[in-house]
């Protein structure tokens, strides 16, 4: 299935097209279990909110979407990499809000989404990417398979959506 997904980057415009899908995508992750800053009842108000300062953000120049669609053009997922940094950290960027449907899970498309940060990390010119994760979810071997370097966990560090607290893990990956 995933010779049928295409992976690329979109700009503030389009981001900003793509808000009705990418809050039904949110909120489809949310209410699945991902604790990706969100609490449950997640509200398509709430979703559409998050994605609109996502395209702000894209058109300062301070974040790169990327999406992965289908050939009939459904979203099934999304990652950020998040470039504004503090100044003594020109060289680094965080990954964000990795998130692909539920019904599109287990085939490549969550790999797919890291290779082309990577890629995209490389063009803008960084070379240290870090994220975090729940400790114990299945994203933590995505990570991992793909090059990731665990740094830590940190216990109670968050909330799932359901409002139980969950612990966090930090991954870094230096790129070469």
């Amino acid at each position: 299935m995933t010779e049928t997904i295409a992976v690329r980057r979109v700009g503030a415009d389009e981001a900003m097209r793509y808000a009705d899908r990418l809050a039904d995508l949110l909120i489809d992750c949310v209410e699945g279990g991902a604790s990706v800053s969100f609490m449950l009842p997640i509200s398509k108000e709430t979703a559409l909110q998050f994605w609109k300062q996502v395209a702000n953000g894209v058109a300062r120049n301070e974040r790169i979407l990327l999406v992965a669609e289908s050939a009939d053009g459904k979203l099934v997922g999304t990652v950020q990499l998040v470039t504004a940094q503090p100044e003594n950290q020109p060289h680094r960027a965080d990954v964000a809000k990795m998130l692909v449907c539920r019904a599109a899970r287990r085939q490549g498309i969550a790999a797919r989404l890291m290779t082309a940060v990577d890629e995209e990390a490389r063009r803008a010119g960084k070379s240290v990417l870090v994220l975090d994760t729940v400790t114990g979810g299945d994203a933590e071997r995505l990570y991992e398979r793909a090059g990731w370097q665990r740094v830590g966990d940190v216990p109670n560090y968050a909330l799932m959506p359901d409002g139980r607290f969950c612990g966090t893990t930090f991954f870094h990956k230096q790129l070469g």
